[in-house]
C-alpha cells in the first residue's frame, strides 16, 4: 500500500525543507535559554498552567509574568505560586504581576482567556460553542501584540485552539509565531485508555495523535502497523473522555492544562518534541493542524513519517474541516 506524508498538506510556497522523517518550516529562532513567559488569565486553566510552568519550566523558563482583570487574583497567585519550592533550594522561575502594557514584553505569550465557558452538564462538544466569543477575544490581544511589535511565540491554550490560532493570524501575527496547545491532552487520554486495554497497548510504543482536540481528532494506534478499526475505537474513547468527567459534575481542565499546556509549552521552549498545532498553509488559505513537532534555530520541525493511506485520509479530512472554519 502506498505511503503518504504530512508534508503533502503543506503549501508548496512555504519553502518547506524535506528531511528524513521530518519536514522543516523555516522561521526565525524564537526560543532561547531562560525565556520570559507571560500568561493571560488566571482561571481554572490558567492557574493550573501557571503551577505546571513553575514546576516544569526548569532552565527554559526564567520568569513568568501574570495578568488578570482581577487584581486580587493576581496577588493571590503571585504569593501562592512563589511559595511553591523544593527543600534543596533549586531555582524555580519567579512569578511577577504585570501591567497590561507589559503583556508582550516576553518571549512567549500564553493566551488562557475565555468567554462563555459552558457550564458543567452542557451536552455535546462544548469547545466549538466558545468559538465566536473567544475569536473576538484572541483577536483583541493578537492586535495588541502586532502593535507592540511582538516577535515571540503567541501560544493559544483556550478552546477551540486551532480556530483561535487562525483568528490570531487574521489579526496580523505571522503564522510561524502562533502555536496552539490542545493536542497534548488527547495523547494523554489515548495513553490512559491504552494502558487499561491490551488491545490498544501498541499506542504506548508507537501511537500518534493528529488534528484538533475535538470531533475530528485522529488517533493512530500505531504509526508503523496501523489498524483502522482499533484506531477509530481508541479515537472515540479519547474524544469522549472529557464528557465523562462532565457527567460526574466536574470541569475537565486539569489534564488539558498540564498535558496540553504546561508540559507542551515547556517542551516547546526547550526545543523538544511535543504535541501542538502549527500552520501548514500560506496566507489565509490554510489551517493549524495538531501534530508532533519541535522548534529549532532554523524554524519548526514537523515529524513526517510514512503514513498508511487510510490514516492520511483521516488527517486530510480533519485538515480540510479546519480550513473550512471561518
Amino acid at each position: 500500500m502506498k505511503k503518504r506524508y504530512i508534508n503533502e498538506l503543506i503549501d508548496s510556497s512555504r519553502g518547506a525543507v524535506l528531511r528524513s522523517g521530518e519536514v522543516l518550516l523555516p522561521d526565525a529562532d524564537r526560543v532561547k535559554a531562560a525565556n520570559r513567559v507571560n500568561l493571560l488569565a488566571l482561571g481554572d486553566v490558567g492557574g493550573t498552567v501557571l503551577m505546571g510552568l513553575r514546576l516544569l519550566g526548569g532552565e527554559a523558563v526564567g520568569q513568568i509574568g501574570i495578568y488578570d482583570l482581577d487584581p486580587a487574583m493576581m496577588r493571590r497567585y503571585e504569593m501562592e505560586i512563589n511559595q511553591i519550592c523544593f527543600p534543596d533550594g533549586r531555582t524555580l522561575p519567579e512569578v511577577r504581576m504585570l501591567e497590561q502594557d507589559e503583556l508582550f514584553d516576553c518571549d512567549m505569550f500564553v493566551f488562557c482567556a475565555s468567554k462563555g465557558v459552558p457550564p458543567v452538564g452542557a451536552a455535546g462538544d462544548v469547545r466549538m460553542a466558545q468559538l465566536e466569543a473567544n475569536s473576538q477575544l484572541v483577536g483583541i490581544y493578537a492586535d495588541m501584540a502586532v502593535k507592540a511589535g511582538f516577535g515571540g511565540i503567541f501560544a493559544v491554550v483556550s478552546d477551540p485552539v486551532d480556530p483561535l490560532c487562525k483568528a490570531a493570524v487574521l489579526s496580523g501575527l505571522a503564522p510561524e509565531q502562533v502555536q496552539g496547545y490542545g493536542l497534548g491532552v488527547m495523547n494523554g487520554r489515548a495513553s490512559y485508555f491504552a494502558a487499561k486495554d491490551q488491545r490498544f497497548s501498541q499506542y504506548l510504543r508507537d501511537g500518534r495523535a493528529f488534528g484538533p482536540h475535538g470531533a475530528d481528532l485522529v488517533i493512530a494506534d500505531s504509526i508503523s502497523a496501523y489498524d483502522d478499526e482499533l484506531s477509530a475505537e481508541l479515537t472515540e474513547l479519547t474524544v469522549r473522555a472529557n464528557m465523562k468527567v462532565r457527567e460526574d459534575g466536574f470541569k475537565p481542565y486539569i489534564a488539558p492544562a498540564m498535558s496540553s499546556g504546561a508540559i507542551s509549552l515547556a517542551a516547546t521552549l526547550r526545543g523538544e518534541w511535543n504535541y501542538s498545532s502549527v500552520y501548514l498553509g500560506k496566507g489565509h488559505s490554510g489551517a493549524f493542524l495538531g501534530c508532533r513537532n519541535r522548534r529549532s534555530s532554523e524554524g519548526i520541525i514537523v515529524e513526517d513519517l510514512p503514513l498508511d493511506e487510510r490514516l492520511f485520509s483521516r488527517i486530510r479530512h480533519a485538515y480540510d474541516e479546519l480550513r473550512a472554519l471561518r
